[in-house]
């Protein structure tokens, strides 16, 4: 069995575990990875809009791995639209890197439940196999982590690198064109960001218990016995 010391480390690191489960999977579902603010070029280029006219053709977007919605704004007020990212934008979009971050999320997932299980495992006993103790706990948390990280980083180089946001923005717009003014990560990016640091912080946790602390041995006084003690 192991001390209290590694059940209550183990027992820590399993419950961050699942909670960086959820974590994904509630990322994964709500569509707020990303919102900004879209400009009404050709709506503004008609009239020769100026920096106090401007705010009428000035709308909003907001999109998630699955679906979104945007606030058209072109001169005649907002008209509110939503969308879905599947199978409406697979030809607009960069599919592969799209799919491969939702791949890389749902392997994360994966392995956060065999990390969660690992981890459940060490707190109740110690295993007779190297690979079920703490270096397999270790291991998980680490492809756990590193694969949030890739779709975090991968999420990144689509709206960086191949201008998600402006492709979503302008899908089916015909006739007008929408620039980009202000984009911004919202919770749900965080929220991988966040669960990847708890996976850091299980590899932490499992590290420190695989540290031997030194027992404190109390010295015990030497009784010593006379003659007179054993008269009396």
């Amino acid at each position: 069995m192991p001390g209290c010391f590694k059940k209550t480390l183990f027992a820590l690191a399993s419950l961050i575990s699942f909670v960086s489960f959820i974590l994904i999977v509630v990322a994964m579902g709500t569509p707020k990875w990303m919102t900004g603010k879209i400009l009404c070029k050709t709506g503004a280029d008609l009239v020769n809009a100026t920096d106090p006219e401007l705010v009428k053709f000035i709308g909003e977007i907001y999109y998630g791995l699955f679906r979104g919605g945007k606030i058209r704004q072109c001169g005649l007020g907002g008209r509110r639209s939503k969308f879905t990212i599947f199978p409406d934008m697979v030809k607009k979009l960069n599919t592969g890197l799209h799919v491969m971050i939702i791949m890389f999320l749902c392997v994360a997932i994966l392995f956060s439940l065999v990390s969660f299980g690992f981890c459940i495992l060490n707190a109740i006993k110690v295993p007779y196999r190297a690979i079920n103790g703490p270096a397999g706990a270790c291991l998980w948390n680490f492809f756990a982590g590193g694969f949030v990280v890739l779709a975090v980083t991968s999420f990144m180089a689509a709206v960086k690198l191949h201008h998600l946001t402006e492709r979503i923005a302008n899908f089916r717009e015909n006739i007008f064109q929408f620039v980009i003014l202000e984009e911004h990560f919202e919770d749900c990016f965080w929220i991988c960001v966040a669960s990847a640091t708890a996976h850091a912080v299980n590899l932490l946790l499992v590290a420190i218990s695989g540290i031997h602390f030194p027992q404190i041995k109390t010295k015990t006084e030497e009784v010593n016995v006379t003659a007179e003690d054993i008269m009396y």
